[in-house]
């Protein structure tokens, strides 16, 4: 958590409140963070961390895509930014896809 916000703050980005929701409550067996964070404007955001040695391919984000209805209807709320937080490399593919479906990629987290 200390990671996120520092990263976030890095990016001129301030939350007043954070909460971590376990994949175990979405139904999910998946090693993947997922938080949902309000900024100081009142912006929702869903924020997924993803970190593996593995390359993230496009299979991977169609089960991202899955996680976040699972985590729209679970809070029951539409997410204004989506974000994946990744650490390990990204299929040229993937990322494609991902900014088609408006989500924010950013591969230089930790």
């Amino acid at each position: 958590m200390k990671d996120l916000t520092t990263f976030y703050t890095s990016k001129n980005i301030l939350f007043k409140q954070i909460n971590e929701v376990l994949p175990k409550q979405l139904g999910s067996r998946k090693k993947i963070g997922i938080y949902t964070a309000t900024d100081i404007k009142s912006t929702y955001y869903a924020i997924f961390i993803v970190d593996a040695k593995s390359r993230f391919i496009r299979k991977n984000a169609n089960d991202l895509l899955e996680l976040f209805e699972k985590l729209k209807e679970f809070k029951g709320h539409n997410f204004k930014h989506k974000e994946l937080l990744i650490s390990s490399p990204l299929c040229s593919k993937a990322k494609s896809f991902l900014k088609d479906n408006e989500w924010r990629v950013r591969v230089d987290f930790m």
